[in-house]
């Protein structure tokens, strides 16, 4: 039912980002610990035009660094430079983020896993007419046997850009994935954004991504993560391709084995 309530209102859409697509788990870095992260996004069929002074997306290639430094057993802080390659336009700096987020510890022994990011930075007018933006993101996920399943419904605010009258966005996502053996998990991703709380867009603006992905669970110490999305409805690109490969570097000091 509120699908349906959301599909029924609306009036705007914002530009689409596609620089970080992924769905959070809810652990966090260890302590000592440094996550590097690339994240590389290709828009083979995507918006033509320029609209409102953005460039379009069509045939835009994102490359992501991700840098997340583990603070304690429950906390740790992520760093985005966003960049954009296109004919035309070249290599381009689109912008940076930064990311805090806290967990719930281990020992207070939920049944599924909790945590909180919240995210705040400023990309270029080119690439998206909001210029500074805030995100809080509830992140939920549970395993069970050979099921993953992950939630996050985030919400989105404008700080500095035409949308910063329109209040608070919804914006969730979620993955459900399956080990198909000890090292390959297959499943779907999904993304959206539903607009204003208070009113939400009509299906015809909502941007709403699916993306049959692949996670390859080579080692505890890389992330690899790829990836096919489809963008059906009019306010959204309509195919992109994704990767994230992510290796964690340990900077903790250890006794030697003997």
């Amino acid at each position: 039912m509120l699908i349906i309530i959301l599909f029924l209102f609306a009036p705007y859409a914002r530009a689409q980002g596609n620089y970080e697509i992924q769905v959070y788990g809810a652990d966090t870095v260890e302590p000592r610990n440094l996550m590097v992260e690339l994240h590389s996004n290709f828009t083979p069929e995507g918006q033509k035009n320029i609209i409102d002074g953005v460039y379009p997306t069509n045939h835009q290639e994102h490359e992501t660094i991700e840098l997340t430094q583990g603070i304690n057993a429950w906390s740790e802080v992520g760093f985005y430079i966003f960049t954009s390659e296109q004919a035309g336009h070249g290599v381009q700096w689109v912008g940076d983020h930064i990311r805090p987020r806290v967990r719930v510890p281990d020992s207070w022994h939920w049944p599924v896993g909790v945590s909180l990011s919240t995210e705040i930075g400023y990309q270029r007018a080119v690439y998206s007419p909001d210029t500074w933006t805030w995100e809080i993101r509830p992140i939920v996920d549970k395993t069970l046997g050979r099921w993953y399943l992950a939630f996050n419904p985030a919400l989105e605010r404008t700080w500095h850009g035409p949308d910063v009258a329109l209040g608070l966005d919804f914006s969730p996502g979620a993955k459900i994935g399956y080990d198909i053996t000890k090292v390959v998990n297959a499943g779907f991703e999904y993304y959206a954004d539903y607009g204003r709380l208070t009113s939400p867009y009509t299906l015809h603006n909502q941007q709403q991504q699916l993306f049959a992905v692949t996670d390859l669970n080579v080692s505890p110490k890389w992330e690899i993560n790829i990836g096919v999305g489809v963008g059906p409805t009019a306010a959204t690109d309509h195919l992109i391709v994704k990767g994230i490969l992510g290796r964690r570097f340990d900077w903790g000091h250890h006794p030697p084995v003997n």
